[in-house]
């Protein structure tokens, strides 16, 4: 690290700690030239993950629609917040693990769906008959066969 005050590149750590927001590093440096102390602060540089929607708009990543979709779909069923919760964190872990910077919202239903599933038949329904955009009742009907069988 650079020193603020002579420009010397000769610096080491003093102290360090976590930041007052929980999501840097405070670090307090000495200078081996000058002998001046100054603080740097270390944050993880996170990059925007963009979603493609059906029309090919492009749009920033927003957890709180998936919350939306989800909690709907969930209305009036056996279905804590906390799992509800730890279904999204799961389908944000997938989504963020593939290390890309754009995501198609297909994909992302798919995934919401896929977790769905395995938490209620009923939600699972109700979020596909929306997602799928169930045109008529035999839509409706081939998605119902698929989850009996």
């Amino acid at each position: 690290m650079k020193c603020p005050y002579c420009g010397k590149d000769n610096t080491r750590v003093i102290d360090s700690r976590p930041a007052d927001d929980g999501d840097s590093i405070r670090r307090r440096r000495e200078c081996d030239e000058c002998h001046k102390r100054f603080t740097t602060y270390e944050k993880v540089e996170t990059i925007p993950m963009i979603v493609i929607k059906k029309d090919n708009n492009r749009e920033t990543y927003d957890r709180a629609k998936i919350e939306g979709g989800v909690f709907r779909a969930c209305h009036k069923r056996p279905i804590s917040a906390a799992q509800i919760e730890a279904m999204i964190d799961d389908v944000e872990a997938c989504i963020f693990n593939k290390e890309e910077r754009e995501i198609s919202s297909e994909e992302i239903g798919e995934l919401v769906m896929g977790k769905l599933k395995d938490l209620d038949s009923v939600a699972y329904v109700r979020f596909a008959s929306v997602y799928r955009e169930f045109k008529d009742v035999n839509t409706f009907m081939d998605e119902l066969k698929k989850i009996l069988e």
